[in-house]
């Protein structure tokens, strides 16, 4: 499997590849990639859940069993579930965020793709992610694998994120690039 060495230097990125080499070798890859999903979407929705992991006040009991209680709730598998145990003894809970992202950078190329990110003023139509998707597609010569997001702030246009690399459209970039420009000028 080729990872970037960014991926494997990382604290989060050990965690995640030895959680990736675990599913691999049990064969449930695709259970846990499932299972890291549904993380990242308590923790996208949960401000609370968010604010609960970075608290460096939380003994390792009561986060130990903030995350079996969230595994349970989830329906996580066991490997999931140990994995989350494992965090919170070694006080790494607050990393998980990073972890989900390496994991599924992991999970992505070893199936042959590319994960991308993004952005828009306003929520994107399943045909315009489609086209999206394909234009993508044909420039990285791969699979893209597209997730979405608002971010009201761009006014406009899209900045789409894939590994290191950024295409940014947006009508605040260019506005602010304009205005540079009319500064120096």
């Amino acid at each position: 499997m080729e990872l970037s060495a960014g991926i494997q230097a990382s604290l989060a990125g050990r965690y995640a590849s030895a959680l990736f080499d675990l599913a691999s070798d049990a064969g449930t890859v695709s259970s846990v990639e499932s299972d890291v999903d549904k993380l990242d979407a308590a923790l996208r929705e949960s401000g609370e859940l968010r604010a609960l992991i970075r608290n460096p006040e939380i003994k390792r009991s009561q986060i130990a069993n903030v995350m079996a209680g969230l595994a349970d709730h989830l329906e996580l598998s066991a490997l999931s579930k140990n994995f989350l145990g494992v965090l919170a003894n070694n006080r790494r809970v607050a990393d998980l965020p990073g972890m989900i992202r390496a994991f599924a950078a992991i999970a992505a190329a070893q199936r042959g793709e590319v994960q991308a990110e993004v952005a828009s003023a306003h929520p994107l139509s399943d045909t315009q992610l489609g086209e999206l998707e394909g234009r993508l597609r044909a420039r990285e010569g791969r699979t893209v694998k597209l997730k979405s997001r608002v971010d009201p702030d761009l006014l406009g246009g899209l900045v789409v994120t894939i590994g290191s690399k950024r295409i940014d459209s947006s009508i605040r970039t260019r506005l602010n690039s304009l205005a540079q420009a009319m500064k120096s000028a």
